[in-house]
């Protein structure tokens, strides 16, 4: 009888080489990959005989893993958790685990959400306007027919850095009620006064990127997402266990310096949902990278990767600071 063919993710995980490296997972560790995706990474840790908890909100994710081979095996190697990764602290105490060796996380979009028109992520193809990661709760429609101007301005400045988003968002209360992607994505050009087509040199970036970007982290709550996630992964790693974390825009790295800066000792306050550091507390996290970007290989075979920064740092024997 032959043997069930192993699933192959459909999309290409960026810095696999690299996350692998910084966690150097072995045979028997239970590793946490926080954003199962299209299982990339988790694969290869399975690959190398770790277990793997495995969380992603989006539930077509979780149908496709759970019909991967490891989630039947007697204990099973791969267990998914349809669930925010913010919230693994919780899920693996239910699950009786309160120590794991390694945490992963790809933050923001995957490529196989971005792929998929009627998940209203991109542009490219015109389609409904969701955008949520869980597909469900208030989405990106709700926000751009319902908000404030000064509300929608707000966030196009603080989370897509777009310069121009009070007259961004004057444009899109006027054109109201917007449904799609593609109507959505027109009028911001028109706002901005794009012009795609030049005679001279390449066409410059779409303006609608920043926006979209934008209205996706804070239909999603992104942001808070990653910044809990990184207090959860502290509660949950053992001495000597590695964290790993991917980003694709400086928002997220700004984030994930910031915190491991803190965490090996930079500063007193790592966040602002931690207390403060009383005096005389310890690292909780040592030998933190510098940032780790794809090379010219990489960058050819998976431009996705171009964006993409990696970070990673070994947790030491001190209490987590949320504890202490």
């Amino acid at each position: 009888m032959t043997a069930p063919a192993i699933p192959v993710a459909p999309h290409i995980p960026v810095l696999l080489d690299e996350v692998i490296a910084a966690l150097v997972p072995q045979p028997g560790e239970l590793i946490v990959d926080a954003t199962f995706g299209a299982g990339g990474y988790t694969r290869a840790l399975l690959d190398a005989g770790a277990t793997v908890h495995a969380f992603d909100r989006d539930p077509d994710a979780i149908a496709a893993g759970d019909k991967w081979p490891e989630c039947a095996e007697n204990p099973p190697r791969l267990v998914l958790h349809p669930r925010r990764f913010s919230e693994m602290v919780d899920a693996l105490g239910q699950a009786g685990i309160a120590r794991v060796d390694g945490v992963v996380m790809d933050i923001g979009v995957s490529s196989m959400q971005l792929d998929q028109p009627e998940r209203g992520f991109a542009f490219s193809h015109d389609g409904p306007l969701d955008m949520t990661m869980s597909r469900s709760g208030p989405n990106a429609a709700d926000f751009v027919n319902e908000a404030e101007e000064g509300a929608i301005a707000d966030v196009l400045y603080q989370y897509g850095e777009e310069r121009q988003s009070r007259r961004v968002a004057r444009a899109i209360v006027a054109a109201r009620p917007l449904s799609t992607t593609g109507q959505l994505a027109e009028v911001i050009r028109k706002a901005l006064g794009y012009r795609p087509h030049s005679n001279k040199g390449p066409a410059p970036k779409d303006p609608a990127t920043r926006s979209f970007q934008a209205i996706r982290i804070h239909v999603n709550g992104e942001l808070e997402e990653l910044e809990a996630g990184l207090a959860g992964a502290e509660t949950l790693l053992r001495d000597g266990g590695r964290l790993a974390v991917v980003s694709f825009h400086s928002l997220e790295d700004r984030m994930v310096k910031r915190f491991l800066r803190d965490a090996t000792g930079g500063t007193a306050r790592a966040s602002r949902h931690l207390p403060d550091a009383p005096a005389g507390v310890q690292p909780t996290f040592a030998d933190a990278t510098r940032a780790i970007r794809a090379g010219e290989a990489e960058l050819a075979r998976n431009p996705r990767s171009r964006s993409a920064t990696l970070r990673a740092a070994t947790r030491t024997t001190a209490p987590a600071r949320e504890a202490a």
